[in-house]
């Protein structure tokens, strides 16, 4: 366990739990439940049959057959629904998710920096976001490049990473790439100190990138043409600009006002580039039918502001007020507290806009798939799709409804019986090694007292 503290060594025992090994081709079925699919209704008792890590089949209890070396898991009065995605997360970091001596980082790439010991993952998993996007920080005008995970607590870390996900960066507008609040690099304030200087950053990086791109397209037709000229040095900056402007990599834009949400759609028009999501977004509900038109997504909290100047303007009818003008909304963390909670958060679309109960299902599910570029095998219960399943007490829009089981991919990451029983095992460990400490120190104690008694 690599040293982990007793929190985190609580919970390594449930992805091992699973019983063949990860990845076999072995069944499940999980059957008799209210099944939430999110694109194709609701299915009451139903069941979904998993074969080896994908779903193999959907539809009611008695339709659907297992072989007989299946397991059977019986949700009779619970509710399935596909694993919560988070859009928007800094969780499984290791240190800063800033690096901000540069206005541009575009270079560096988070998925250097996770790793498989935050336990925070595991409560994530508790609360049935199976999946999340992991950002860089908003320190710069551009950060670093995304990982988007699958939360396998008690696997190596390089499981975690989603193979074809595609590539992704993340831009920052407003006071924090100005550094209105903060300095992350300390001393002087870098540029860009204005949101002026934040513009011009986002243009001037493509102009480079655009010019990267040329040359190296000269060079290959010299290539092409028997020639041998020398390549044009390598710049990894510059090579992930021009990979943005050949639509290969997704931008995800921290933003909160709507003038900027404006400006950053002006910049890519000018230098044809598209962003694929606008995250926080909290003044969305003011531009949304530009955001539309421009194809971009937004991703926000529905009820968290007022933490800055620029947080002032959100109202709670953004979600609804976003999916409402055609733009394709998702609820997101940004926050390894909220990461386990995103359930109410959709919920709250209902209250707050009046969005139907599949509306708000898709906010956590379909929606931040598509965002992400995902939903070919996440976000909703449909044969094919990966196996990312969660078993809840009763509906998962409804506060008092709690996890039971969550798997990833077919395998069981959380239980709650296992994690209850396992609570009582680790402190009844815990207690025996107390007592044992204890037993050593009153020895030691006793001797000490003797040698007194002995010395003249």
């Amino acid at each position: 366990m690599r040293g982990a503290s007793n929190a985190v060594a609580v919970f390594l025992f449930v992805a091992s739990a699973a019983s063949p090994a990860i990845g076999a081709e072995r069944e499940v079925l999980i059957r008799n439940a209210t099944v939430l699919t999110v694109t194709n209704g609701v299915i009451e008792n139903g069941s979904v049959l998993v074969r080896g890590t994908k779903i193999a089949a959907v539809g009611p209890a008695d339709s659907v057959r297992a072989s007989a070396d299946a397991t059977i898991v019986d949700a009779a009065g619970r509710y399935l629904m596909p694993g919560i995605i988070d859009a928007h997360s800094h969780a499984g970091v290791v240190g800063s998710v800033n690096e901000g001596s540069l206005a541009n980082t575009g270079m560096v790439r988070i998925m250097d920096v996770l790793t498989d010991e935050d336990v925070t993952a595991y409560r994530q998993l508790a609360g049935g976001t199976t999946a999340a996007n992991i950002l860089h920080g908003s320190a710069n005008a551009i950060g670093g490049q995304n990982a988007i995970v699958k939360w396998k607590w008690g696997r190596p870390i390089e499981e975690w990473p989603i193979p074809d996900a595609p590539p992704g960066i993340k831009f920052a507008l407003g006071e924090n790439p100005k550094s209105s609040n903060f300095n992350p690099g300390g001393g002087e304030r870098p540029y860009p100190n204005t949101r002026m200087g934040v513009e011009e950053v986002i243009r001037e990086s493509f102009i480079r990138g655009r010019e990267y791109m040329e040359k190296w397209e000269r060079h290959r037709a010299a290539v092409k043409r028997g020639e041998r000229p020398i390549p044009p040095k390598r710049d990894l900056l510059l090579e992930e600009m021009a990979a943005i402007l050949r639509g290969e990599v997704h931008i995800h834009a921290h933003c909160y006002r709507s003038d900027e949400i404006l400006m950053l759609m002006r910049v890519a028009d000018e230098m044809g580039f598209k962003i694929r999501t606008f995250q926080h977004v909290l003044e969305g509900y003011k531009v949304a039918p530009e955001m539309a038109a421009h194809g971009a997504g937004g991703s926000t909290f529905i009820d968290w502001w007022g933490f800055k100047m620029e947080a002032y303007d959100a109202i709670p009818y953004n979600v609804a007020l976003m999916a409402r003008n055609g733009v394709l909304t998702s609820v997101n963390s940004d926050s390894d507290e909220l990461g386990r909670r995103l359930n109410q958060d959709a919920a709250k679309a209902m209250k707050y806009g009046g969005l139907t109960e599949d509306e708000a299902l898709r906010l956590a599910t379909i929606n931040p798939a598509i965002q992400l570029g995902l939903d070919h095998r996440m976000g909703s219960i449909e044969p094919g799709k990966d196996a990312d399943l969660v078993i809840w007490t009763g509906h998962p829009l409804s506060t008092y409804s709690r996890v039971e089981t969550t798997f990833i991919e077919g395998d069981v990451y959380f239980d709650r019986q296992r994690d209850q029983a396992r609570r009582i095992e680790l402190a009844a460990e815990k207690q025996k090694l107390l007592d044992r400490e204890k037993e050593r120190a009153d020895r030691e104690k006793a001797a000490a007292k003797k040698n007194e008694k002995v010395t003249p």
